[in-house]
């Protein structure tokens, strides 16, 4: 069996998916998509990106990684329609997800979870990982490595909760010596929020994977304020790094965290112990990807 991968090659997530899936299966994919028995579409934008007599040629399946319901539009419900002719199956990260794209297709659906790499994801002294980024060794750091603000606006990107992330933060603030640590583009709206509230916080907006790695193990805490995901990778990235974190109950959330980790923000605050981060990184090693990959090829077998 041969895989070709089309990711959307725009800085995503996606395409650090597409680079390690080659990594960890050169052996079965493919550069050519004539040469391939399964494409995998990392994304629906970039389906059209092969021509239509291939993907009818060849056994396809589409990644959707979320649906906003808000912005699921009576166009993107068309372009939804058009496309599924040419799709065999679906692949969702979670649950949730899935109960969406049950509505819109007949096609078959398969559940797997993002995976994250053990040699990029892992836990380093604090005070080090500080100090090489320039943070404050004394301050309750908190972290939000993301993009929450709408394209070209200063307007929160309503599913990612950049404002219900700051509503934590100004209920927080008073009872630690806080410190915000952002990461990611577009965070526009959450600075603006930040200064306003006179919060202390540090931008580095593109971070590297080694830089990424460090501000999590730097962090005393991360926090998932989204309304919408189909991960987030930061939970596994949290997790395999052993920060604490705390999320809303979305994506994979329930599948991954201790259920004392998933909370209502704003309306809970809640500091994990250690034992629940502790939890967090027992859970996530069914997400490594020297293991978890079978799951994935697996379900590529079933649709070739």
């Amino acid at each position: 069996m041969k895989v070709y991968v089309l990711a959307p090659n725009e800085d995503w997530i996606c395409d650090r998916i597409s680079s390690e899936w080659a990594k960890y299966n050169h052996d079965i994919t493919t550069d050519k998509v004539e040469d391939a028995d399964v494409i995998w579409l990392l994304a629906g934008w970039c389906w059209n990106h092969i021509p239509q007599s291939i993907l009818k040629s060849k056994k396809s399946i589409l990644t959707i990684h979320h649906i906003v319901p808000e912005k699921f539009t009576q166009q993107k419900h068309q372009e939804f329609v058009y496309r599924d002719q040419f799709i065999d199956a679906y692949h969702v990260p979670n649950s949730k997800t899935a109960s969406l794209v049950k509505q819109l297709t007949k096609k078959p659906i398969y559940i797997a979870g993002y995976w994250y790499d053990p040699t990029m994801w892992f836990d380093e002294p604090k005070d080090e990982c500080r100090e090489m980024l320039s943070l404050p060794s004394d301050k309750f750091i908190v972290g939000s490595f993301q993009r929450d603000s709408e394209g070209g606006t200063r307007n929160p990107k309503l599913e990612k909760g950049p404002d219900l992330f700051c509503d934590y933060l100004e209920k927080i603030k008073d009872s630690v010596d806080l410190h915000v640590l952002l990461g990611g583009w577009r965070r526009e709206y959450v600075i603006d929020r930040l200064s306003h509230s006179n919060i202390e916080y540090t931008f580095i907006e593109k971070a590297s994977i080694e830089q990424l790695r460090m501000m999590y193990n730097a962090c005393d805490l991360y926090v998932v304020g989204s309304r919408f995901e189909g991960g987030p990778q930061a939970i596994l990235e949290a997790s395999s790094t052993n920060t604490p974190i705390v999320s809303r109950d979305v994506g994979i959330a329930s599948d991954v965290l201790d259920p004392y980790c998933i909370i209502d923000i704003p309306k809970q605050i809640w500091f994990p112990e250690k034992s629940s981060t502790d939890q967090n990184y027992k859970n996530v090693q069914k997400y490594n990807i020297i293991n978890y990959k079978n799951t994935y090829i697996e379900i590529f077998e079933r649709i070739k």
